[in-house]
């Protein structure tokens, strides 16, 4: 019987403790560790992309990873943290997502989302139970969990890159979502690094009718933009007589810097990690599409004349 994820986790923490191990070395460890057949390990999921086993191993990957017990060093490569080390030392019977919760970082994972009331009503229709709710609502929220855990795995990527590769990602996005015109405009453009507190300017359309100016910092979680940084920013943005601009970080805005960003007569658009991660997945940087699931419903003017 193929294993759940949850299930998946505590074999799967105790294989990194012989140091670096690959994502496909760790699949085939656990595969034989729960003795599955390899008409079980070729079993695929409903959609048919992808391994079952596989799948599940990698969504326990991302749940450890987020509570802090593993770490990717490299591409497709996984090792254990000093936090893994230390639950380790408890010998836990089991390791789930109750267990993960006693770390900080897996509950602000957990709780990263929008204060929306679109988001509050859908928090409300997840405390009812699976026969509760209607597949809609199921799907719904399965493809929401699937982006939040895309959304914090390409924000801690991002936070680990160089800062040209972070430049580069900037202006990815900017193009992807409509400015800058063409790669090589934005790419004179931005990049500036230096010019009077200004890390770059792009064509807000293609024509380059109007201007936005960019800032950028990559930063770690914890290193908050505060109200300074955004007065540097005001002063920068007066001096090229700009009026509008906006502020990306990898980290987050402190309160007093988004109350100074809201009382300036300059209109500065703040862009923190997670909302920079959000952007990325609508606009396709750094993520693509896996597959595409379409949902029908009856024609009822096709069978109107039927009866």
């Amino acid at each position: 019987m193929i294993p759940n994820y949850q299930q998946i986790m505590l074999p799967l923490l105790k294989f990194c403790l012989g140091g670096e191990i690959s994502t496909k070395e760790i699949v085939t460890k656990l595969a034989s560790y729960f003795a599955l057949s390899d008409d079980e390990v070729s079993t695929l999921v409903p959609s048919g992309q992808m391994p079952l086993f596989q799948n599940r191993v990698s969504w326990a990957k991302t749940y450890l990873k987020q509570a802090g017990l593993i770490a990717y060093p490299s591409r497709s490569q996984i090792n254990i943290t000093d936090a893994g080390l230390e639950v380790l030392k408890q010998k836990p019977k089991e390791i789930d997502k109750d267990f993960l919760l006693q770390f900080q970082a897996f509950r602000e994972f957990q709780t990263a989302k929008k204060n929306s009331k679109t988001d509050k009503e859908e928090r409300l229709k997840e405390g009812n139970t699976n026969e509760e709710r209607t597949p809609d609502e199921n799907l719904s929220i399965a493809h929401r969990a699937i982006n939040d855990a895309l959304a914090a795995d390409l924000l801690d990527r991002v936070r680990k890159s160089s800062p040209d590769f972070f430049e580069q990602l900037i202006i990815d996005l900017l193009l992807s979502m409509g400015y800058g015109g063409s790669i090589e405009d934005a790419g004179r453009t931005l990049g500036k690094s230096g010019d009077d507190g200004i890390d770059g300017v792009i064509d807000q359309d293609p024509l380059g009718v109007d201007q936005l100016y960019v800032q950028a910092k990559r930063y770690k979680e914890g290193n908050n933009i505060g109200s300074g940084a955004m007065r540097d920013f005001f002063g920068a943005l007066n001096l090229k007589g700009a009026q509008k601009g906006i502020f990306f970080t990898t980290s987050s805005f402190s309160k007093s810097a988004i109350e100074t960003a809201e009382r300036l007569n300059i209109r500065i658009v703040l862009v923190d990690g997670l909302r920079l991660s959000k952007l990325m997945i609508r606009h396709n940087v750094g993520c693509r599409e896996e597959e595409v699931l379409y949902l029908k419903k009856v024609d009822e003017d096709f069978f109107e004349s039927s009866v």
